[in-house]
């Protein structure tokens, strides 16, 4: 297993993907063939099970683009479920203190680093390649902790600092409908929020993640230093399309 996300990452280099919510192996198909380096499949808003995320993975075998999954909550049993289904990393939604972020590592790490169970699936050609997969996944999975509240921006740098996390990661509505800043990403407090999450995983030497709303703004967020940054969603493509050319339609009648 090696986790060419990982390693980007590590060398400070920018890494850019998209959400996926839509449920179609398709669309994984699709947008896999496109030069990103990740696919988040959103398992705490997107409206599938595993059997579906499963196949979703499938679609991308071959591609070179690295699979994440975001899941529901901070929780062992949904983070092995992810894990054994193939995902590279996971996203931690709604991490707010060390304990979170430590079981949030713990839950991808195999003993005696961690706690997360042996068993022969898909991650390890179901058991076929088990030693090599033990040997190596520890090292390679990515661990992403989701700071979207003011608990979390008080805990940030603690939260930083716990072994084996790689990414903080900003998901600017989140963020904002918590500090009552819905949206309003330019108002001062969001930024200084931004900035403080910045600085913390600077002075732990890990990377920042951000949910990007365009081309502009992913150009943007690299130039301050993130390194993960996503450019939308399957579902903000396909609206954004199908407005633009239906708005060049109607503009043209």
């Amino acid at each position: 297993m090696r986790n060419r996300v990982k390693r980007k990452i590590a060398r400070r280099e920018p890494t850019v993907g998209n959400w996926i919510h839509l449920p179609s192996p398709s669309v994984v198909e699709i947008l896999s063939q496109v030069e990103m380096d990740w696919l988040v499949f959103d398992t705490e808003h997107g409206s599938y099970g595993e059997e579906a995320l499963e196949d979703m993975m499938r679609a991308m075998h071959g591609t070179g683009v690295t699979p994440i999954v975001r899941v529901a909550e901070t929780n062992p049993a949904l983070i092995k479920k992810a894990l054994d289904r193939g995902a590279y990393g996971v996203i931690c939604p709604l991490v707010n203190t060390t304990h979170e972020a430590e079981l949030a590592v713990s839950a991808c790490k195999y003993p005696p680093a961690g706690m997360r169970g042996v068993a022969g699936t898909r991650a390890s050609r179901y058991g076929m390649d088990m030693g090599e997969y033990y040997r190596t996944c520890n090292d390679e999975i990515l661990v992403i902790c989701q700071i979207e509240t003011q608990e979390a921006l008080e805990n940030v740098g603690e939260i930083a600092a716990v072994p084996g996390v790689d990414v903080l990661f900003i998901g600017p509505y989140d963020l904002s409908a918590n500090l009552g800043l819905f949206g309003q990403i330019e108002e001062q407090a969001f930024q200084e929020a931004v900035a403080r999450v910045q600085r913390a995983a600077q002075d732990n030497g890990i990377a920042v993640g951000y949910y990007a709303a365009d081309a502009d703004e992913v150009r943007e967020r690299i130039g301050q230093g993130m390194t993960f940054v996503s450019l939308g969603s399957d579902v903000a493509f396909l609206a954004g399309a199908a407005t633009a050319a239906y708005a060049a339609i109607h503009d043209d009648s």
